[in-house]
């Protein structure tokens, strides 16, 4: 048995010492690695497994990390972390106090840029670039590769557009697997399988037309051919494209039949690759999977409802409606911006639009959401999935925001459910004709009912409710952080003097449940599953100044900075909104 190559490799100048004809051997070994850590440590698995061969190409031609090397999205970025001296933590991947998931730049010297979300890279890399020029720095090598079908979006071409007539070393690595977390949609990628297929002639290419010197397609898993192209590519000045074709999840069977499934499959046999069986035991269901399923059931009865997701289609479960009604739910790609304005034009016509975006996306189109939604009072109907603390994905991944910046725009209604089958009855009333658009919050993972898919009731606007009785201090909640609450109290030495309100809504507040609120408990406890600053428990102090109550509020939710990656009840924990932590808090003041 031939030695194990990759153990004497922790850093780009050790790979650079093994011959060209090695390389093969460390491709295999790499991803053996990165199959056997993640099965059982879970995380994104599909995209690194692409682009092995394209990472230690990179870092065997290129002088990282003196050149600059950066990663779009930066879930492709397994492998380049276990050669950038990270092998030996690699097994800490994306938890408590290990290393991030994404590129960091806080992490290590050869992360040039953090790249949690798409498209950020070529601009990111052309800034590196003009800077190296205005510097006198005139050998530095500035590499972004943009894979899983970021190309697509509205910011790579702002970027491809100005990097396109500068005389900047500036390579762009065009990672074509037609597939970002689901397949790539639109004209773009119909025109990368006319350049695949040699239908597409010189006149059209798009990157020619912009001013690139362009070149491929090329195999992104042969190695000596990414080798020549990337060593040749490194003598030529100005802006450059180099197209690989790869696939995603190549070398474990499975992820590369099964794509979407294995772009984060959770944990998984290592030797056969399969999935581990699941339990039998009937489980609650994911958020997602209620707003995917009770968008068919409403859609069936009104058809004037219509799905948007940018590029999400599986993870927000609007796959549901896809399937049932193709002509009317779209994925319209990695375009969040696109997504609202789209889903504006759509409500102008007196169409019900949901338009699902992952709440820490939602910050990608926020000009849209004021100027083209909110300022026209426009209905659309935004389903912020994956809002609050989402674990392991970490700090770029978090939907902690969303409460603060949206609370502060005029003619928007935002709500928190605090659970399945009140999500559901919003998004029932939704469609109801609420004349103004409306933000409906809800977490990742599953919810607690077993039986959820009762009969729609239509919810009162603003109107918040009793869950628990109390006599000293009022713990008010929005969205599903109220299990916490209750648990705490159940776990209070004084439960009897704690009452529990769900609020619900976030804006308009319940003012006639806040006044009762404010003049029956002398201590009032907030809790949020996101931001303090702006947040919600900010909402409820401006109510009591404004009305001159001298009551004690305590506002418990996420502190000002930004949360890393862990589990969700350990940060949930740190951020002192986990039931425990919940319960110390209500024993300070009973």
């Amino acid at each position: 048995m031939s030695e194990n190559k990759l153990d004497s490799i922790q850093f780009p100048r050790d790979l650079r010492k093994v011959t060209q004809q090695d390389l093969p051997q460390i491709a295999q070994e790499l991803r053996e690695f990165i199959i056997d850590i993640v099965a059982v440590k879970e995380g994104h698995l599909g995209a690194s497994l692409g682009v092995v061969e394209l990472t230690i190409a990179l870092h065997y031609v290129f002088n990282t990390p003196e050149d600059k090397l950066v990663w779009d999205v930066g879930h492709q970025a397994y492998g380049h972390k276990i050669l950038t001296g990270r092998k030996d933590v690699f097994h800490t991947n994306r938890t408590l106090g290990g290393i991030s998931g994404f590129p960091k730049m806080a992490e290590s010297e050869y992360d040039a840029f953090g790249t949690g979300h798409s498209s950020t890279a070529i601009s990111a890399t052309l800034g590196m670039a003009i800077a190296a020029q205005l510097t006198g720095n005139t050998t530095r090598q500035h590499i972004a590769v943009v894979g899983d079908a970021s190309i697509a979006s509205g910011m790579a071409f702002e970027a491809l557009n100005h990097a396109g007539v500068t005389d900047t070393n500036i390579l762009i690595i065009l990672n074509d697997n037609a597939i970002g977390i689901d397949p790539s949609v639109g004209a773009l990628k119909a025109y990368f399988t006319k350049v695949k297929l040699d239908e597409a002639s010189e006149k059209d290419n798009i990157f020619e037309a912009l001013n690139f010197n362009y070149t491929g397609p090329i195999d992104g898993h042969d190695l000596d051919t990414l080798l020549s192209e990337l060593n040749r590519l490194k003598h030529i000045k100005g802006p450059k494209v180099l197209h690989v074709i790869t696939k995603k999840g190549k070398g474990l069977r499975q992820a590369e039949e099964n794509q979407v499934t294995y772009h984060a499959p959770g944990k998984f046999d290592a030797k056969t690759g399969d999935l581990l069986p699941k339990g039998t035991e009937k489980i609650p269901p994911k958020f997602q999977d209620v707003f995917g399923k009770t968008m068919v059931t409403l859609a069936k009865k009104n058809e004037k409802i219509i799905g948007i997701t940018p590029a999400m289609p599986t993870g927000s479960s609007l796959k549901y409606m896809m399937e049932a009604f193709p002509t009317r739910a779209f994925d319209v790609g990695i375009a969040e911006q696109h997504a609202v304005t789209l889903a504006a034009g759509l409500a102008s016509e007196g169409l019900y639009v949901y338009c699902n975006i992952y709440s820490t996306f939602l910050q990608r189109a926020y000009d849209q959401v004021i100027h083209d939604v909110c300022l026209q009072k426009l209905p659309v109907i935004f389903c912020l999935d994956r809002a609050g603390i989402v674990g392991e994905d970490g700090a770029t991944h978090h939907g902690i925001f969303d409460i603060s910046y949206l609370r502060c725009i005029p003619n928007l209604i935002i709500v928190a459910p605090r659970n399945e089958i009140a999500l559901r009855n919003i998004l029932y009333t939704a469609q109801l004709g609420l004349n103004l658009p409306i933000a409906i919050r809800y977490p990742r993972g599953r919810g607690t009912l077993l039986d959820w898919e009762l009969p729609f009731s239509e919810l009162k606007i603003g109107q918040g409710s009793l869950l628990k009785e109390g006599t000293d201090v009022a713990l008010l909640t929005v969205g599903p952080i109220a299990e916490n609450a209750l648990e705490a109290i159940k776990t209070s030495s004084a439960s009897e003097k704690v009452a529990c309100y769900d609020m619900q809504f976030i804006k308009p507040l319940d003012e006639e449940l806040l006044h009762h609120i404010f003049k029956n408990y002398k201590t009032i406890i907030t809790i949020e599953d996101g931001a303090i600053a702006g947040g919600f428990g900010s909402s409820i102090a401006e109510f009591s100044v404004k009305h001159q109550y001298s009551n004690t509020i305590e506002i418990l939710g996420v502190p000002d900075v930004f949360l890393e990656h862990a589990s969700v009840h350990e940060l949930q924990s740190i951020a002192g909104i986990s039931s425990e932590a919940i319960q110390k808090t209500i024993e300070l003041y009973v």
